[in-house]
């Protein structure tokens, strides 16, 4: 009994010195956690709080009738979107063009930091840098005006310049938005040139950062640039390419509405290659009304996802420690 008290006054002393310890160190460090604050409030309101909003899942959620007293159904939500094939269309179509987004911007994104850092005019150098990574900051609404007037049955650039050199006669224009087999590719190739340019910059970072006198002892020993490339910039970006690879692979169960919207919209010819879990939450709120659905969706994407970031940040800790989130 007297060891149990022991015990337990011990405990009270060793976390009553930790909320001094702390305390104390808030004071010490007043201004720093003063600017940590914004993000913890960012995160709190916006990530936190909504997610209070996951009991819509498994309710007949009624507006007037407010969160905590509509109707519990339990899984019938679940049931309705599993019962059907749509299920398995936008989860394949998710998680494959999200691979083909991730790996090949992946791909070009280490291309493009190699060759800018092998570039040695500063000021051709400033100017290919701001070329590649201006994509970025043109809006998906704006792209897909582009992508329709490169593929527009009637008058699109591509389809006329076939025309002009004989490849195709009139009236065997390509449709390429009543085949859902070519948007694989476009939809691959419009991501790699909006985001590789900007996904380079940490690469280019992470490149700068190296120390250049392991290049200078390599080109003594008589190395060539690319066996430099090879066997020194390469093994130094491994950690910040899986580290990269395991953020990417967080959102890899998240479709980009933003750009399939607006570039594909809703057109039911291409749903078979282009339809993800987003869009078809999107679709469904707005023909559908049913917010207990969308809902359920969306907790499916979201409990999907965080398995797959802990199986992978597992097997990225078995492999190399340093390179995992946590």
């Amino acid at each position: 009994m007297n060891v149990a008290l022991s015990n337990n006054k011990a405990d009270s002393v060793v976390m009553k010195k930790k909320k001094k310890s702390i305390i104390s160190d808030v004071k010490q460090n007043f201004y720093l956690y003063l600017l940590v604050l914004p993000g913890v409030l960012y995160f709190l309101i916006f990530k936190y709080l909504p997610m209070v909003g996951v009991v819509v899942a498994f309710q007949d959620f009624n507006v007037m009738k407010g969160l905590f007293k509509s109707e519990f159904v339990g899984l019938k939500n679940f049931e309705y979107f599993f019962s059907s094939k749509d299920w398995l269309i936008v989860t394949w179509n998710t998680v494959f063009l999200n691979i083909l987004f991730l790996f090949s911007g992946l791909f070009f994104a280490i291309l493009i930091a190699i060759v800018l850092s092998e570039i040695s005019n500063k000021y051709f150098k400033k100017v290919t840098q701001s070329l590649v990574i201006l994509p970025n900051f043109i809006s998906w609404t704006l792209v897909s005006m582009f992508v329709f007037a490169l593929v527009s049955t009637d008058i699109g650039l591509i389809n006329s310049v076939l025309k002009t050199f004989g490849f195709i006669q009139e009236g065997q224009e390509i449709s390429f938005y009543s085949n859902p087999d070519l948007w694989v590719g476009i939809l691959v190739v419009l991501k790699i040139w909006k985001g590789a340019g900007f996904g380079s910059v940490i690469y280019l970072a992470a490149i700068a950062g190296i120390d250049q006198e392991i290049y200078e002892a390599a080109k003594i020993d008589g190395a060539t640039r690319l066996q430099c490339i090879t066997k020194i910039t390469l093994p130094q970006l491994k950690t910040t390419v899986v580290l990269l690879t395991l953020f990417g692979i967080g959102d890899i169960f998240q479709g980009d509405l933003g750009m399939i919207y607006a570039i594909v919209g809703d057109n039911p010819n291409l749903y078979q290659t282009t339809d993800v879990i987003d869009t078809y939450v999107f679709r469904m709120l707005r023909q559908m009304n049913d917010i207990s659905m969308s809902t359920a969706i969306g907790l499916y994407q979201s409990l999907v996802g965080l398995v797959i970031v802990f199986v992978t940040n597992h097997l990225a800790k078995k492999y190399d420690s340093d390179s995992a989130i946590f």
